[in-house]
């Protein structure tokens, strides 16, 4: 009865965690030492380029999000589709410095050089 079991359920392959686990970890590395090299647009760049390829490697070989059925992973892009719909609503409220009756009360310090 086992063995029957066993033949029914999807097929896993053969996946070397050590491997991706050195993957995260040079991706680690590269996003701790991005900031060092001073350019900020290179920098965002590359730090949510480095989180989104993080994120799917992580979701794809430990959830194993990629042998789950179609539907999961409709479920999921519905759920990012719906935060990213949420914070175009509310991110140009929240970004501006005022509003109708509000204030925003904190002042972010100036840097040395005169830069935001």
């Amino acid at each position: 009865m086992a063995e029957r079991a066993h033949t029914d359920a999807p097929h896993h392959d053969e996946t070397s965690y050590v491997a991706i686990w050195g993957v995260l970890c040079a991706l680690l590395g590269v996003s701790i030492l991005g900031p060092m090299v001073g350019v900020r647009l290179l920098t965002l760049i590359t730090a949510f380029g480095i989180a989104i390829v993080k994120a799917y490697m992580v979701c794809r070989y430990f959830m194993h999000l990629n042998i789950e059925k179609k539907w999961v992973a409709y479920i999921l892009g519905f759920m990012l589709a719906i935060m990213l719909v949420f914070f175009g609503g509310v991110a140009p409220d929240v970004l501006r410095p005022e509003g109708l009756r509000w204030q925003k009360t904190y002042v972010e310090p100036a840097t040395a050089g005169g830069e935001r």
